[in-house]
């Protein structure tokens, strides 16, 4: 079950989801309690949409405090299946070209900025690691996710079937319209068509953690759609209506400061 948490941060309110399969601090955030203004009202947390720099940094500085982190770190993701190992010196920058990220720092938050793509929060309890995915359509047909934990059990001896998985609020089979799909979806994707044209995402990235060694029960998602809620940025939603400029959400996973045991 998902949990709506309302916390109260610089006097404002600062909506996000949290997961109880997740123990680590964690954040689905909606787009509200920020200070940016419109396209990007009021909580966007990337840089890269035209928003001014300061303003983003408040809100990436709220997010962080709210969830007891003292760091945080992203990528200018690009849709790619490129993993990052993060180490002390990523804490400073966004470096590009990576689209998953993999931690072991305490006190360090992974953020994935997405209007619709999914973000993929993975833990790993009993070795201390955790992991972060962007995932659009684009990184489906990559298949990131299981690229993400190859690289988890071959380098940080992650067992997948101790991982667990949470899939952010994202665009939904209700309206994940795909008209060039015999084009742009492999031939096993065609399958998860709902209707004509419409695809379930949510349930393509299930299988893929599934083929990569995760359990059923270790995996959660929010089936909340961004186009159709309003609590969240939605690219596809900003086409319909305008120009396409908008925000974007934010999904955090971090390590305690203190990581006094694995749980």
């Amino acid at each position: 079950m998902f949990t709506d948490v309302l916390m109260q941060l610089y006097n404002d309110p600062l909506p996000y989801f949290t997961s109880d399969l997740l123990s680590v601090p964690h954040g689905l955030f909606c787009c509200g309690g920020g200070i940016s203004s419109e396209p990007f009202a009021p909580f966007n947390l990337s840089y890269s949409v035209g928003d001014q720099a300061n303003r983003v940094a408040e809100n990436r500085a709220r997010a962080r405090a709210a969830l007891g982190l003292t760091n945080l770190v992203s990528v200018k993701q690009t849709h790619s299946d490129q993993v990052l190992g993060i180490e002390q010196r990523h804490i400073a920058t966004e470096l590009e070209g990576y689209d998953a990220m993999i931690s072991t720092l305490p006190g360090t938050g992974l953020l994935i900025q997405q209007a619709d793509c999914q973000a993929i929060l993975l833990s790993a309890p009993q070795q201390g690691v955790i992991a972060a995915i962007h995932s659009g359509w684009r990184g489906s047909v990559l298949d990131i996710i299981g690229k993400t934990i190859r690289r988890l059990r071959e380098h940080y001896a992650v067992d997948p079937d101790n991982l667990l998985a949470v899939i952010s609020p994202s665009l939904g089979p209700c309206c994940a319209e795909f008209i060039n799909y015999h084009k742009e979806l492999p031939t096993w994707m065609h399958s998860f068509q709902v209707r004509p044209l419409f695809f379930d995402f949510w349930a393509i990235s299930r299988q893929q953690l599934l083929r990569a060694g995760l359990r059923q029960e270790h995996i959660e998602i929010a089936s909340i759609c961004t186009c159709c809620n309003q609590q969240f940025f939605s690219y596809r939603r900003a086409t319909k209506t305008g120009n396409g400029v908008t925000g974007r959400n934010g999904s955090i996973i971090g390590l305690p400061e203190q990581m006094t045991g694995r749980g």
